[in-house]
């Protein structure tokens, strides 16, 4: 059956580290070129924009920074996540703007709830890809979120992978498209039924 969604998807990535060029931020790059290739509108919160204060629940005001991050991931219609591994882990950068997610819990639509999510690792070895890439994966499954059936690791030692926004390895671009394409898949699908979705009902309800 084809399903045809009303409108174009929102892809919402979130990736990269402090560093200008790295290679999850380059990874995030091309995972959202591919998704705007299949027709979705995508917004990117790299590095530097993930700069945010340490979230405390007790605490009521956001940052102008946090609250454009969360309204975006309000209105995603899906997500792609990208980190480089840090001691076996993802980087603290990442968890923290993805602890900022906990302010979406009384929405019809909570944390990431009904969303695919992509995730992608970047580490130097295949150690720390396999170890970060599974802590993704458990925090999307912790928000709700559906973890693309492909999740991409990338083993940045070797010849270089990235140059500037382009790809040059092919099984990783290939990977990279795959993961773009099961979020905006997904996506597209929400959409087409989303008007008779319990969520949509829910939310319905809760506004009269």
């Amino acid at each position: 059956m084809i399903v045809v969604a009303r409108r174009k998807p929102l892809i919402v990535g979130l990736g990269g580290t402090t560093r200008a060029r790295s290679s999850s931020a380059s990874a995030m790059i091309c995972a959202l070129k591919g998704a705007a290739e299949l027709g979705a509108n995508t917004e990117f919160f790299d590095g530097p924009q993930l700069m945010l204060p340490m979230y405390s629940p007790d605490v009521s005001l956001r940052t102008a920074e946090a609250q454009r991050l969360l309204d975006a991931l309000r209105m995603a219609d899906g997500i792609i996540l990208a980190s480089p591994g840090y001691h076996g882990s993802i980087t603290g950068l990442l968890k923290n703007a993805l602890d900022y997610v906990e302010d979406l819990r009384n929405d019809a639509r909570p944390y990431f709830e009904n969303r695919a999510v992509g995730c992608i690792v970047c580490a130097a070895g295949w150690q720390a890809v396999g170890t970060a890439l599974i802590a993704l994966r458990t925090v999307v499954h912790a928000l709700r979120g559906w973890p693309t059936p492909l999740g991409v690791g990338i083993n940045t030692v070797g010849p270089t992978i990235f140059e500037g926004d382009l790809c040059t390895d092919s099984a990783v671009a290939s990977q990279l498209r795959t993961v773009a394409g099961q979020v905006v898949q997904y996506a597209s699908r929400s959409i087409a039924h989303e008007d008779a979705s319990p969520i949509k009902e829910r939310a319905t309800e809760a506004s009269r």
